[in-house]
């Protein structure tokens, strides 16, 4: 078997993340996110761009926050009731009339005791999140990092919902002490009001894209966004780590369906899902990946690890279903499977496979997808576009998106199984 090269490894607080219990997994994309910020940081330093026509200055890429204007007077509002945010940084020269957004993730909330602890953090509550953050990646101003999109105008959402931006108030619990805000869907249309009337309403080209949960809220509205522009403009969606399965864990149980369950049923997510999905299966069911791209009309890339260590660690091998945690460093770390559980992997990564075959047909869809343990891979420098990126048929992440949105080529890269792709970053929790 082809070894693996050396990655550097994750910082050494992420101790916890082995403590995690049944109930914490619900939430553990916040440790996702915040590990990844950190990460970005080994990237060079994206620029910012200057006016039109000019190359970007050689200071630091960091894009202060904005608050949505009069989020009370719209209703739209996050979990603890303060105002909805996001980062601008406005394009330049020929990327001037093009908008990239993309949306940030963190999972979900699926009860109002998780809902409300989550209130108290940046993902429920602008009040505690960063004044300003680092674009890099598809977010990056730098052209060496971000070839195809460095002088776009570009968008980060913040996320503060709990529920993919699909919310909706009337499922709010009507105690009046200690309030929380299912405003999810009105959140997404006050942003875009505001977007568009910043000139997104004018773009001649446009990319929704997301990470995470945020992936899973592009392809909910990727179809939204498309009717929003011009119909001249080119328009399409990425969803990256946002191909959620619906599979049991190792104990038979089907434990993200039963999550995905109670945040449906909790904030009435079903009211922002396909209408004839949800007339015909259970609506939680419509909540998964592999029943939103049946019906989606606008093009969708999708990039997604075939070995997601967050699915991994939470939808397949959740700490409850492992009692005598014969799975524990396995879940942590991919190169200490045994055989027999790289084997259980391996039948994971074909369910993923199973999963995307239909979209694979798509003539207008595109993939990515790569044998690498980790969870996001678009707006982190070192797997977006690096000398050490991960390749398949040696082209990076960057390079395979940008092939696929100027219709340079067709792109459905499936990568061999593990450990054959020797330019994975694979994560390693110790």
């Amino acid at each position: 078997m082809m070894a693996i090269p050396t990655r550097p490894r994750t910082p050494t607080w992420w101790w916890w993340w082995r403590r995690w219990t049944k109930r914490d997994w619900a939430i553990a994309a916040v440790a996702v996110t915040a590990f990844l910020f950190l990460l970005s940081s080994l990237s060079d330093d994206p620029r910012r761009g200057g006016g039109a026509g000019a190359r970007p200055p050689a200071a630091a890429d960091l894009v202060g926050l904005t608050l949505l204007r009069e989020a009370g007077a719209k209703g739209a509002l996050c979990l603890d009731g303060s105002a909805p945010a996001y980062h601008f940084s406005k394009g330049f020269g020929s990327g001037s009339d093009s908008w990239l957004i993309h949306i940030e993730g963190g999972g979900w909330c699926s009860s109002i005791s998780s809902c409300s602890s989550r209130a108290k953090t940046k993902l429920g509550s602008s009040a505690y999140m960063e004044q300003q953050v680092s674009f890099a990646g598809i977010l990056s101003s730098e052209p060496s990092q971000n070839p195809e999109f460095f002088n776009w105008n570009k968008v980060k959402i913040r996320y503060c919902d709990g529920a993919s931006f699909s919310g909706h108030p009337q499922s709010e619990p009507k105690d009046k002490e200690g309030r929380i805000f299912f405003r999810g869907q009105l959140i997404w249309k006050a942003l875009m009001d505001e977007l568009l009337s910043a000139g997104l309403s004018t773009a001649r080209q446009a990319f929704l894209t997301g990470c995470s949960a945020g992936g899973l809220a592009t392809l909910i509205h990727c179809d939204d966004f498309r009717e929003l522009l011009p119909k001249d403009a080119t328009v399409k969606c990425l969803a990256d780590a946002g191909f959620f399965l619906n599979e049991k864990d190792i104990s038979g149980n089907d434990t993200m369906r039963s999550f995905y369950h109670d945040v449906v049923q909790l904030q009435g997510v079903q009211e922002s899902l396909n209408k004839d999905c949800v007339a015909s299966k259970e609506p939680s069911d419509c909540f998964f990946p592999e029943e939103i791209i049946k019906n989606i009309r606008t093009p969708v890339f999708l990039v997604n690890p075939a070995y997601d260590f967050w699915q991994i660690q939470n939808v397949l091998v959740p700490i409850g279903s492992d009692p005598s945690e014969s799975w524990k460093k396995c879940r942590l770390n991919i190169q200490a499977c045994t055989p027999s559980q790289l084997k259980t992997l391996q039948g994971f990564r074909d369910s993923l496979l199973r999963a995307i075959s239909e979209f694979q047909k798509s003539k207008e869809g595109g993939m990515f997808i790569n044998s690498c343990f980790i969870h996001c891979q678009t707006w982190i420098g070192e797997t977006w576009h690096s000398p050490n990126s991960p390749r398949i048929d040696n082209k990076t992440i960057a390079e395979s998106v940008g092939d696929w949105y100027f219709n340079r080529r067709a792109v459905k890269q499936i990568d061999c199984p593990y450990p054959c792709n020797p330019s994975c970053y694979n994560m390693n929790f110790p």
